[in-house]
C-alpha cells in the first residue's frame, strides 16, 4: 500500500502537471506574436514546476502533559527522593557552554536552598564581556545556518525533547526546581508539565502556521507562498527565577522559529535550567543554536544592546527591568541592523473581586491558594482581594483566616509544606520592608501574620492586611511575596469601586467570583483593558498552555499571549514569494487602443518634436 508521504508526492507531481498545461494553454489563448507564443511555451517547458519549497503538515491534536500524583510508595514518589538525594550529596558544577564548548572559569557564585541558605547545589560563573560577545558572534553564524533546517527536522527535535523531559530529565528537574527554587513538590511537578507542554505544543502551533497560505485565486497563472524565516543577527533571552517552565520556553521558543539564542539564566534558577539545557542538547539542538550563559545582569544588557546584531529580547521579569531594556535598545536604535523585537512579560496587581452573590467557599479557597502558593512568589499570584461588605464579616473573614492560621510552612521537600522560604536575601529585605510599612501605617490592620525570621532560610509568614486607601501602593503594585490585601466595600458602591480598579490595578491576571450572570457579563466588560487573563469563578493562578494563553498589556507586558500560535509569530519574519505560470509579455493593458503600427515590432523610429511653440502637446514627426 502506498504511504502517506508518497501519496502526498504523486498529489503534487499531477497538481503540477494540470498546472502546467494550463499555463500552456492560456498563453496559446492570449493575441501574441509567434515569437511571444513560442517563448511562453518553452519556457514553461523548461522550467521546473516546483521552484518554491514550502511544507506543510497534517494537524496534531493538542493534549497537555499528565500531572504526576507522587502518592506514598508510588514509583514516582522514590524516583525524586533519589534525585534529591543526588544533589544533596553533590555540588554541581554549571559552566558556561558558548558554541558547545564549555566553559567553567572559577566557578566562584553558588546556588543556595532558600530554605536552607547554608547548603550550596550548584557553582557558576559569570560570563564578562567578552565571553558574551564571542556568544554573540557564535550565536549569529549558527542562525544562518539554522535558519535553513527543515521545519520537520525543528519539529523531531522539539518532540524528542519533550519526551526527554518528561521520562529521563523528569525527576532530576522536578528536584532541582524544588531544592534551588524553593517549590514544593506539586508546584515543582506544574512546572515540569508546563515545560513539557511548551515543547510539545509550540511545534503543533508551527505545523498550523506553516500551512498558511497566501490567496491563489490564479493557480493556472501564479501560485503565492509564504515562507517562515528567523530574525538575522541573535535573540538574548533573560529569564526569571520562579518558573523552570518559562525559562525554557523564553529560550527554546525563538530558538524553534528559526533563530540563535543567547539565554543568561536567572542566579536563582541556575541548576535546574542547566538540566533543561542538557536535555534539549541531547534532543539535537545543534551547537550555537542556543548558548547558555549566566552573566551579571548589568553587564549582559548592555552587551545585547550594543551590539548592532540584537534581533531581540525575550524576558520574563519586573516592569522596572523590562523599561530599562527598553530604553537602552531606544537610545542605540540608530545602530542596529534590524528593528529588535522587545517581548515582555512582567507581574501585575492581580486581584480577586467578589460580588455579593458569590458562593464563599469557592472564593476563600481560591483565594488562599492564588495568594500563598510558592509564597505568592508567581507573577500570577493574588495579592488584592475585594469583597462586599454584606459577605465579609459573616462568610469570608472568619474562614479565610482560619484556613491561613493553618498553612504549614516550612522545607520544600516536606510533603505537607503549603510553601517554602522566599527565592533570596533581597527578596526577603523588599517583603520585610513591607511588613514593617504595613505595621506603622494607620490605615492597615493586620489580621494574620506580619512575621518573618533569615535564621535558617528566607521565611516570610502568611500575611493579610485590611487596606482603607486604594490609593496605597499596596494596593497599586505587585507585591511578590505571601502578603494579601483585603479592602471591603459597600454593596451600593459596587460600580465605583470597580471603576477604581481599572485605574489602580493593571492585573496580569484577575478572577471575579459571582453567580449573577448579569453581574459577570458587565464585569468583563469593566475589566477588559486592565486585565489580561480574566477568571471566572476559579483562581488567577494555574493557567495552561494551550488552553489559557498568558501575558497582558500596559505595564504588565507587551501581552504576546505564550501558549499560543500567535507568539510563535512575533519570533519569524516572513517572506512571501509570487511565482508566475504565464510570464508577462505585452507592456500594454487590454483597454489601451493600440494601432496596428505601433504594435509593429518593426516599425521605424520616430522622432518627438519638443520645440513645438504652438501647443502644449507633443507630436510624432517622421524623418524624411
Amino acid at each position: 500500500m502506498m504511504s502517506k508521504m508518497a501519496h502526498g508526492i504523486v498529489l503534487n507531481k499531477r497538481s503540477a502537471l494540470l498546472r502546467l498545461e494550463a499555463s500552456t494553454k492560456l498563453a496559446l489563448s492570449f493575441n501574441l506574436p509567434a515569437f511571444a507564443r513560442c517563448f511562453s511555451i518553452s519556457s514553461l517547458r523548461n522550467c521546473p514546476v516546483e521552484n518554491i519549497i514550502t511544507e506543510h503538515f497534517n494537524m496534531l491534536p493538542i493534549q497537555n502533559e499528565r500531572m504526576l500524583q507522587y502518592k506514598a510508595g508510588s514509583d514516582e514518589r522514590n524516583q525524586v527522593k533519589a534525585e534529591l538525594k543526588a544533589i544533596l550529596n553533590k555540588i554541581e558544577p554549571v559552566p558556561i557552554v558558548i558554541n558547545g564548548k564549555e566553559i567553567f572559569k572559577k566557578c566562584e557564585l553558588a546556588q543556595i536552598i532558600p530554605y536552607n541558605i547554608e547548603h550550596f547545589i550548584a557553582r557558576y560563573s559569570h560570563a564578562n564581556r567578552e565571553l558574551i560577545d564571542r556568544a554573540i558572534s557564535s550565536a549569529t553564524q549558527a542562525q544562518q545556518k539554522w535558519d535553513k533546517t527543515t521545519l520537520r527536522e525543528r519539529m523531531a527535535i522539539w518532540e524528542k525533547a519533550a519526551n526527554l523531559i518528561a521520562t529521563k530529565y523528569r525527576f532530576k528537574i522536578v528536584a532541582a526546581t524544588m531544592l534551588g527554587q524553593g517549590k514544593t513538590l506539586c508546584q515543582a511537578e506544574m512546572d515540569l508539565v508546563e515545560l513539557v507542554d511548551f515543547m510539545r505544543i509550540n511545534p503543533i502551533f508551527l505545523r498550523d502556521l506553516a500551512n498558511y497560505e497566501p490567496v491563489n485565486g490564479q493557480p493556472e497563472s501564479c501560485r503565492n507562498h509564504m515562507v517562515l524565516r528567523g530574525l538575522s543577527g541573535f535573540v538574548a533571552a533573560i529569564s526569571p527565577f520562579n518558573y523552570t517552565s518559562i525559562a525554557g520556553n523564553l529560550a527554546y521558543t525563538p530558538a524553534l522559529m528559526g533563530n540563535a539564542v543567547l539565554w543568561k539564566p536567572s542566579d536563582s534558577a541556575v541548576l535546574s535550567n542547566w538540566y533543561v539545557f542538557q536535555a534539549m542538547r541531547e534532543a539535537g539542538v545543534p551547537e550555537g543554536v542556543v548558548n547558555f550563559v549566566p552573566a551579571e545582569p548589568t553587564i549582559f544588557s548592555t552587551a545585547i544592546t550594543c551590539n548592532p546584531d540584537l534581533a531581540g529580547i525575550h524576558f520574563t521579569g519586573t516592569s522596572a527591568v523590562l523599561k530599562l531594556l527598553w530604553k537602552m535598545v531606544g537610545q542605540r536604535i540608530d545602530t542596529y541592523k534590524n528593528y529588535p523585537r522587545l517581548v515582555g512579560d512582567c507581574g501585575g496587581k492581580n486581584f480577586h473581586f467578589l460580588h455579593p452573590s458569590a458562593n464563599p467557599e469557592v472564593a476563600v479557597a481560591c483565594t488562599v491558594r492564588a495568594a500563598f502558593e510558592y509564597a505568592g512568589q508567581k507573577c500570577s499570584s493574588c495579592s488584592m482581594l475585594y469583597v462586599p461588605e454584606s459577605l465579609w464579616k459573616t462568610k469570608i473573614e472568619k474562614p479565610l483566616l482560619r484556613i491561613t492560621k493553618r498553612l504549614f510552612v516550612s522545607d520544600a521537600t516536606y510533603c505537607d509544606c503549603f510553601y517554602s522560604a522566599l527565592i533570596d536575601r533581597k527578596a526577603y529585605h523588599r517583603l520585610f520592608t513591607y511588613l514593617k510599612y504595613i505595621h506603622n501605617n494607620s490605615e492597615c490592620k493586620m489580621l494574620i501574620g506580619g512575621t518573618c525570621s533569615k535564621g535558617r532560610g528566607y521565611y516570610v509568614d502568611p500575611t493579610i492586611v485590611l487596606v482603607e486607601n486604594l490609593d496605597d501602593f499596596l494596593c497599586k503594585e505587585e507585591l511578590l511575596g505571601p502578603i494579601l490585601c483585603v479592602y471591603v466595600y459597600q454593596d451600593e458602591n459596587l460600580y465605583r469601586i470597580m471603576d477604581k480598579i481599572t485605574e489602580v490595578n493593571h492585573a496580569l491576571t484577575a478572577s471575579i467570583f459571582a453567580q449573577d450572570n448579569q453581574f459577570i457579563r458587565k464585569a468583563c466588560e469593566i475589566f477588559k483593558s486592565n486585565v489580561g487573563n480574566l477568571n471566572i469563578n476559579d483562581k488567577c493562578t494555574g493557567l495552561m498552555v494551550g488552553q489559557q494563553p498568558f501575558g497582558a498589556g500596559q505595564l504588565t507586558g507587551s501581552n504576546e499571549k505564550l501558549g499560543s500560535p500567535q507568539y510563535l509569530l512575533r519570533w519569524t519574519s516572513p517572506q512571501v514569494i509570487k511565482e508566475s505560470f504565464v510570464p508577462h509579455v505585452n507592456v500594454y493593458y487590454p483597454y489601451m487602443e493600440i494601432s496596428d503600427n505601433i504594435l509593429n515590432i518593426n516599425k521605424e523610429t520616430t522622432d518627438v518634436d519638443y520645440n513645438n511653440s504652438d501647443s502644449d502637446d507633443y507630436y510624432i514627426k517622421n524623418p524624411e
